[in-house]
């Protein structure tokens, strides 16, 4: 496993971690915990240990889910979670941004987890309104300072075209963020992370596989069972099942598709680690070995020994 600096913190990252809103039933599949502690304790095993979630995956069931599987094992582990929104079914979501609200998912998450702080508590896809709360980051700078959040960042919505809340990211005591990057869905590049870089924040590339689609195993009769979220992508599948189609000449010889996309992230210099979804240990180990190819470098601006 390689490590990097999260953005200017002194926190070591593995640029391999694991994703999890697959715990929360909306890819298809419902967990038991017996393979969440499996999943997780492979990952431990090959040098991950940072582990993004978020409160409203199953209604903080995958944060439960996480904290009982690293229980006993808190130290070894960077716990990013998220605030602002509430699980609905039907892959709905409430927004809950006010203050008070953030206070009580925080508390909430910290349960959820069985942990007394948070490594990254990350603002969750809002819009630049919502961003802008009244009161909202002088609530949280004071959970900092309480030692319940040890550093907060943001993530963006993929929606959001604007630099706004990336370029506010240091000036309201950020100092991560969070984008879907991946070889087809290359937004970020340009303004949001040159302003990364500008700001030494550190960078967790979510959806770097596409939603699974960059393993190349999806063609365009694909289908998926309704309490999966790919249900729901209906022409914007189709278009990325394409695009995968069209990339898979790209890929060198003898080296797995989704291997290859997660390292295609890391090569960019903003990008701090990757944050992939997983369903078995096999996937953890899959997922893992991507750290070994020689697209990612020892030589990133924050890589760590």
């Amino acid at each position: 496993m390689k490590y990097r600096r999260l953005g200017k913190t002194q926190t070591r990252v593995s640029v391999i971690g694991v994703g999890t809103w697959q715990l929360g039933g909306e890819w298809g599949k419902a967990f038991e915990q017996t393979e969440v502690n499996a999943m997780l304790a492979k990952a431990a095993e090959l040098g991950v240990n940072l582990i993004d979630t978020a409160e409203c995956y199953g209604d903080h069931l995958s944060e439960k889910l996480v904290g009982q599987a690293i229980k006993g094992h808190r130290d070894k582990w960077i716990v990013a979670t998220k605030f602002g929104h509430r699980f609905k079914p039907g892959f709905e979501r409430e927004n809950l941004f006010e203050p008070a609200q953030v206070q009580k998912q925080l508390e909430d998450s910290l349960k959820a987890l069985r942990s007394d702080y948070i490594d990254l508590y990350q603002f969750h896809s809002g819009t630049d309104q919502m961003f802008d709360t009244p009161g909202l980051w002088e609530m949280l700078q004071k959970q900092v300072e309480a030692g319940k959040v040890r550093h907060l960042g943001i993530s963006i919505s993929s929606k959001l075209a604007g630099n706004y809340q990336v370029d506010k990211v240091s000036a309201i005591g950020a100092e991560a963020i969070q984008v879907v990057y991946n070889r087809i869905e290359r937004k970020p590049e340009g303004q949001v992370f040159d302003s990364c870089a500008r700001q030494d924040l550190g960078v967790l590339a979510r959806v770097p596989l596409a939603g699974g689609f960059l393993s190349g195993k999806y063609d365009t009769d694909a289908t998926f069972a309704d309490s999966d979220v790919r249900s729901v992508w209906g022409d914007d599948k189709q278009r990325i099942i394409k695009e995968v189609a069209r990339l898979k000449s790209e890929v060198p010889e003898g080296v797995p598709m989704a291997q290859w996309a997660l390292a295609w992230c890391l090569q960019h210099p903003a990008v701090t680690c990757v944050i992939p979804g997983c369903k078995t240990v096999e996937q953890v180990k899959f997922n893992a070995m991507a750290a070994d190819l020689s697209m990612v470098s020892n030589d990133h601006p924050q890589a760590v020994s």
